[in-house]
C-alpha cells in the first residue's frame, strides 16, 4: 500500500504495477496542481486510488489531462528511488513540503512505537529505539515527488508502458475514513496487464450500469431515496408488493420449520447494549439519542432483545429448542460516503431468527438452518458457497467457549458434507459464524445468509433452563439470517435478474392490451378472472397505439402481455407475449388463467 508502513507481503506483478501507478498519478497531480497535499493511495481490487487535498475541484473532465501527464512520466523512464530515514528526518522532509497528512502518519507510527519501546528525542528529532537500533522509515522518490511507502515498485516508470490503465472518476473521501477529518478528493483508476483485460472490465461495467438496481427501481417505480432520510429507502406500492411477497414466503417456510415470530422495540436504553457488549464493541455504528436525561439507541441488532423474550419464561429442557423469528427494523450509523442504494443502507429490515437450544441439539439445529438456506436459494436459482469465519482480534468472552463454538460450526459443515473455506478472524465479536455466499448472473460474489453460534450472550444475560436432573443449565444461542436483509437482497436480486423478476414476485404479473375500444369489455372480463385467481393484473387500455402499450408493458418488465382483438374475442382466447420475446402464442383465456396461477403458486 502506498503511503503507510504496512506489513510486508508478497505482491503480484500487477499489484506492484498498480502500486507504482498510484505514485505516478500523484506525481502527475503535483505537476498540474503544485499546492496539492497528499493523503494515501493504496492498491484496491482491479486498480488503485489516491486522495488529494486540492483547493480547486477536480472534475471528471480533468482526468484526461492527469492521465496524459501520467503517460508522459511513464515515457520518460524515471527511476523509483528508495531512501531510508529516521522518523524525525522524514518529518522534517515533509515539513519543508508542507505535507501535513504525511507528517500525521509518521507521528502515529512514532507514537505507536513509543508505547511498546523506549522513545526518546535525539538531537531535536523524533526517533525511537528498538533494541538499541534506530528505526528507519522508507520513502520513494519519483523525481520531485516523494512518498512515505514500504514498496516495492517497478525499477523505472518505463516498465509501466505495457500496463493498460484508465482513470475512472473522482469522489469525496474523509481523511482516514472519519467524518471529523477534512474531506479530500479521491481519484479512482483501474489497471491490467493486457488491453484485452481492460476492455473486458469496461464491458462488464457497461453491463453493471444496465443492471444498476437504483435505475431499475426508478423504471419499475419500486422505491426512491431522498435527502431527508439518507440511507433509508421510500418503498412505493410496487416495491411493497415485492417486499410483502418475500415476507409471506419467509413466514410460510418458518412456520413450517417450527419458528415462532416475535417483534421487539426499536428504541432501547443503553443498559441493554452495555450488558450485551455492543456498547463497547459496536457503539460507533449506533444512533444514540438522549430522551428525558437518559441515553437510548436505535437498535442495530435484534439479538439482545431476543434474550429478553427468552428470559420471560422459566423453560425446561423439554421446551428447547426455542426458535424465535423476527422481521426487525434496525438502524446502523453508516458513513454517508459508503451508502449505495439498497446495497448499503442505514435503515435495515433484517430477516432474523434466534434459536435457543441445548448443546446436544446444536448439530440438528444448524442442519435445519442450512436446509432453509438451500431451499430459499434454490428457489432464486442461487448456488450457496460456505465459509467458516473464526474469532476476530477484537472479541469478547472466554477463548475456550470460542473454540467450542468454532468446533461446533465446523462439525455441522462436515456432517452435512459441505465444502467450505475458512475466513480467519472474520467472525462477529461475540461468536464465530458460517457465512454463505452466492454468485449472481455476472459472477459477482455476495455474502447473504449467516449462521452464528454464540455462547457469550447466554452468559451475559444469565439465561438458563431446567435440565432433567433439576439443575440450571445454559442454553446455546444460534443467530441466523437467510436473506441477510430485505433491502440488500432485493438490490442483488434486481441486478441479478436485470429487473425481470420471477412471476410470483413481479408487481404486475400480467398486462392486458385490448386492440381497440370494442375489445375492452372482453379484456376487462379476463382481468376479473385473473384477479379472482390471485393474479396481479393491469389493463393497458389507453388511447395510445397497441405497439406503444406493449412497449410500456415491456419497459415495466411485466412477465406476460395478453393482446386481445377480434380473433381472440371470437375464440375466447388471448395472444400471449412473454417478456423479452416477440412471439405471440394464442391460448384459451381460461387455460392461461390456470397456467399463470399454478406458476405463481409453485413460485417458479
Amino acid at each position: 500500500m502506498a503511503n503507510e508502513q504496512t506489513p510486508e507481503k508478497e505482491q503480484s506483478k500487477i499489484d506492484i504495477a498498480r502500486h507504482s501507478l498510484a505514485h505516478v498519478m500523484a506525481a502527475a497531480v503535483k505537476q498540474l496542481y503544485p499546492t496539492a497535499k497528499f493523503g494515501v493511495g493504496p492498491v484496491i481490487e482491479n486498480g488503485f486510488y489516491y486522495d488529494f487535498d486540492i483547493p480547486e475541484k477536480i472534475a471528471d473532465t480533468d482526468l484526461e489531462k492527469i492521465e496524459k501527464a501520467m503517460r508522459k512520466i511513464i515515457d520518460q523512464n524515471i527511476a523509483f528511488k528508495r531512501e531510508e530515514l529516521s522518523i524525525g528526518e522524514a518529518i522534517k522532509l515533509f515539513e519543508k513540503e508542507s505535507q501535513h497528512y504525511k507528517i500525521e502518519l509518521l507521528q502515529d507510527i512514532w507514537h505507536k512505537g513509543s508505547t511498546a519501546v523506549d522513545a526518546e528525542p535525539l538531537a531535536g528529532e523524533l526517533n525511537f529505539v528498538i533494541g538499541g537500533l534506530r528505526t528507519l522509515i522508507s520513502l520513494y522518490h519519483l523525481r520531485d515527488f516523494t512518498d512515505l511507502c514500504r514498496g516495492p515498485h517497478v525499477e523505472t516508470t518505463g516498465a509501466l508502458r505495457k500496463v493498460s490503465f484508465k482513470l475512472l472518476k473522482t469522489a469525496a473521501a474523509y481523511w482516514r475514513g472519519s467524518s471529523n477529518n477534512p474531506q479530500l478528493q479521491r481519484i479512482y483508476a483501474v489497471a491490467f496487464e493486457k488491453q484485452t483485460e481492460l476492455d473486458a472490465w469496461v464491458k462488464l461495467q457497461e453491463e453493471l450500469a444496465k443492471r444498476d438496481h437504483r435505475e431499475i427501481g426508478k423504471k419499475l417505480d419500486l422505491f426512491s431515496f431522498h435527502s431527508v432520510a439518507p440511507g433509508a429507502p421510500f418503498w412505493h406500492p410496487n416495491g411493497m408488493v415485492v417486499v410483502k411477497e418475500l415476507e409471506n414466503y419467509w413466514r410460510a417456510k418458518h412456520d413450517a420449520a417450527g419458528y415462532s415470530e416475535i417483534s421487539t422495540p426499536i428504541l432501547v436504553k443503553k443498559e441493554l447494549w452495555e450488558r450485551s457488549g455492543h456498547w463497547e464493541h459496536y457503539k460507533e455504528d449506533m444512533f444514540v439519542l438522549e430522551v428525558e436525561n437518559e441515553t437510548y439507541s436505535l437498535k442495530p441488532m435484534n439479538c439482545p432483545e431476543a434474550t429478553i423474550v427468552y428470559s420471560t419464561s422459566l423453560l425446561s429442557y423439554k421446551d428447547l429448542p426455542l426458535r424465535l423469528s423476527e422481521i426487525g427494523r434496525l438502524h446502523r450509523n453508516e458513513l454517508s460516503g459508503t451508502l449505495g442504494g439498497l446495497l448499503r443502507v442505514r435503515q435495515i429490515t433484517m430477516d432474523d431468527a434466534h434459536i435457543f437450544c441445548r448443546a446436544d441439539q446444536i448439530l440438528a439445529e444448524i442442519t435445519g438452518v442450512m436446509k432453509l438456506v438451500k431451499d430459499f436459494y434454490k428457489m432464486m436459482g442461487f448456488k450457496p458457497n460456505f465459509h467458516l469465519s473464526t474469532k476476530p482480534d477484537k472479541a469478547m468472552g472466554d477463548p475456550a467457549l470460542w473454540k467450542k463454538a468454532e468446533e461446533g460450526l465446523e462439525a455441522a459443515l462436515k456432517k452435512n458434507k459441505l465444502e467450505y473455506k475458512v475466513k480467519p478472524k472474520d467472525g462477529a465479536f461475540y461468536g464465530p459464524k458460517i457465512d454463505i455466499e452466492i454468485k449472481d448472473a455476472l459472477g459477482r460474489s455476495w455474502q447473504l445468509a449467516t449462521i452464528q453460534l454464540d455462547f457469550q450472550l447466554p452468559e451475559r444475560f444469565d439465561l438458563t433452563y431446567i435440565d432433567k436432573d433439576g439443575s440450571r443449565q445454559r442454553p446455546v444461542m444460534i443467530h441466523r439470517a437467510i436473506f441477510g436483509s430485505f433491502e440488500r437482497f432485493i438490490g442483488i436480486m434486481l441486478e441479478h435478474f436485470e429487473g425481470n423478476l420471477p412471476v410470483w414476485l413481479a408487481p404486475v404479473q400480467a398486462a392486458i392490451v385490448p386492440v381497440s375500444v370494442t375489445h375492452k369489455k372482453f379484456a376487462a372480463n379476463i382481468a376479473k378472472n385473473l384477479k379472482e385467481a390471485g393474479v396481479r393484473v393491469a389493463l393497458f387500455d389507453s388511447n395510445d397505439t397497441v405497439g406503444k402499450r406493449i412497449r410500456e408493458a415491456e419497459m415495466r418488465r411485466v412477465p406476460y402481455v395478453l393482446v386481445v382483438g377480434d380473433k381472440e374475442v371470437k375464440a375466447k382466447s388471448v395472444a400471449v407475449r412473454t417478456h423479452g420475446s416477440r412471439d405471440l402464442k394464442v391460448v384459451k383465456a381460461a387455460k392461461f388463467v390456470e397456467k399463470i396461477a399454478a406458476e405463481i403458486e409453485k413460485r417458479k
